[in-house]
């Protein structure tokens, strides 16, 4: 499958006035969304921990992560963005995708918007 881009929009929680818009790559091997450190700080957001990730190539790095608005495809959600150092790919992870809706279509090879958000009951008797 080839790559899929998004314009996304990363806004600031405390101040949706401040924004910062890029060309993302959609990694549904990625469970959280990522953002290059310029570009979160140049809209206010600072970190609010550390975890550890796994890199594409198997490494394990301790990368800092903020909250923030995520605004693509003409709706708005909201998730955690580790912050990457330098000039790193923004990408958008699944946990992102499927709270808005989206998925890829594989015979297509583009996003597409669920016809509803999934919310069953699991496991629940009534």
């Amino acid at each position: 499958m080839g790559a899929i881009h998004v314009t996304v929009t990363i806004r600031n929680p405390a101040e949706p006035s401040r924004s910062w818009d890029g060309l993302f790559l959609v990694d549904t091997g990625a469970t959280d969304s990522l953002v290059p450190r310029s570009c979160i700080e140049a809209i206010g957001v600072e970190p609010e921990g550390q975890r550890v990730y796994e890199t594409a190539d198997g490494r394990e790095v301790r990368l800092d992560f903020a909250r923030a608005f995520i605004e693509f495809m003409g709706d708005l959600t909201a998730g955690r963005i580790v912050i990457g150092e330098g000039d790193v790919e923004p990408l958008l992870g699944v946990t992102a995708l499927e709270s808005a809706g989206i998925e890829i279509d594989p015979v297509s090879q583009r996003l597409k918007r669920l016809p509803a958000l999934r919310l069953k009951r699991l496991g629940l008797k009534g």
